[in-house]
């Protein structure tokens, strides 16, 4: 099909269903940015965004059989030009205390399904494999993904990480400097590393900004924040960062060695 055909077919779509239901549609898009990154790693990030651009416009700006909608992706909106037209968004981030405990399972949870699955001997090494994740002030969440094929298999492995597209996380590490291939290298051996994070970073920045790629891990779920602190007269945020869990930890010393 054509790229006007394309880029109109989901508000299409919601004139037929709103016509027919009688009510306004909702439009759940999920990892917005995953065909971003793949863009961005194979070279047609250009194309994508002016694709995107008028996609977005039409299927969320201009689109009058819309009720509301929820995106989700690993990198913020505010400072994408794919989103340029678009108004009244309410951004949440890893960081923000909204929805806070409607990313994952809970520790609660797990140990609760560890007990129904006659699995309670192995809680200890369910949260080193799959604990880590905060949302907020929320800690102690847990992938749901892992849990679930864990609960299944009873067998630790890398679910998560196997199900996941790395390919931008392996370019940026292997193509980087020095400095970020000795900061891996201190995370993987169970280090913190304190750097300074930016919540609203954007493709275009991962090649000028030293600490973009510790800001794309972070919002990926790669790293988790075990504190902070303000620096220097603008008041910086410094985040201490750690590898999320041993899933995660399993995951790069693959990809080293890979």
């Amino acid at each position: 099909m054509s790229d006007v055909t394309a880029q109109s077919s989901i508000k299409d779509l919601s004139n037929y269903l709103s016509r027919y239901y009688g009510k306004k549609v909702i439009i759940l898009l999920d990892e917005y940015d995953t065909p971003m990154q793949e863009a961005y790693v194979n070279g047609y990030w250009e194309e994508l965004v002016a694709f995107t651009r008028s996609l977005f416009n039409s299927t969320f700006k201009t689109n009058p059989y819309l009720e509301r909608a929820i995106m989700t992706g690993i990198t913020r909106v505010s400072k994408e030009s794919i989103f340029s037209d678009l108004n009244n968004l309410v951004v949440v981030t890893t960081t923000s205390n909204l929805y806070e405990t409607a990313f994952g399972f809970t520790e609660q949870e797990v140990f609760n399904a560890l007990d129904e699955f006659k699995f309670s001997d192995k809680k200890d090494d369910v949260k080193a494999w799959y604990d880590g994740f905060m949302f907020g002030k929320k800690n102690d969440i847990y992938n749901p993904w892992s849990i679930i094929n864990f609960l299944k298999y009873g067998e630790f492995s890398t679910y998560w990480a196997d199900s996941s597209s790395n390919g931008l996380v392996n370019e940026l590490i292997r193509t980087g400097s020095t400095n970020t291939k000795e900061t891996m290298e201190t995370l993987i051996l169970g280090g913190v590393v304190d750097k300074n994070i930016d919540e609203q970073i954007v493709f275009e920045q991962l090649k000028t900004s030293k600490d973009a790629v510790w800001s794309l891990l972070l919002a990926s779920g790669y790293l988790r924040i075990e504190g902070f602190y303000t620096s220097g007269k603008f008041n910086k945020k410094i985040y201490s960062l750690k590898l999320t869990n041993y899933e995660v930890t399993q995951m790069f010393g693959k990809m080293i060695e890979q």
